[in-house]
């Protein structure tokens, strides 16, 4: 089972204390697994998916240590012991 990270700015769509957490995930792709954990902590969907379905930009992902490169294709195969890294993105200059 995919075991999805949380960093601690996205953490707290999910819980209130700081740090970040961990959740195991059921899904063979991306998007399986972040419907997973969204339909069961629904605050954090429009955190980190758009009205598209497509990972918001100011949202970074890595998939076993390997950033996501296309934002709109979540049909992205994972492993069964993928870790997968959800954390705020930063921009700017």
């Amino acid at each position: 089972m995919p075991k999805v990270v949380l960093a601690s700015a996205v953490a707290r769509w999910v819980r209130a204390e700081g740090g970040e957490l961990a959740l195991d995930a059921a899904g063979a792709t991306l998007g399986e697994v972040l419907d997973d954990i969204c339909a069961r902590h629904p605050n954090l969907r429009g955190y980190v998916v758009d009205e598209r379905g497509h990972v918001r930009h100011h949202v970074a992902i890595f998939i076993d240590g390997v950033a996501l490169a296309d934002k709109t294709q979540l049909a992205v195969p994972l492993r069964g012991d993928a870790e997968v890294y959800v954390l705020q993105a930063l921009s700017g200059g």
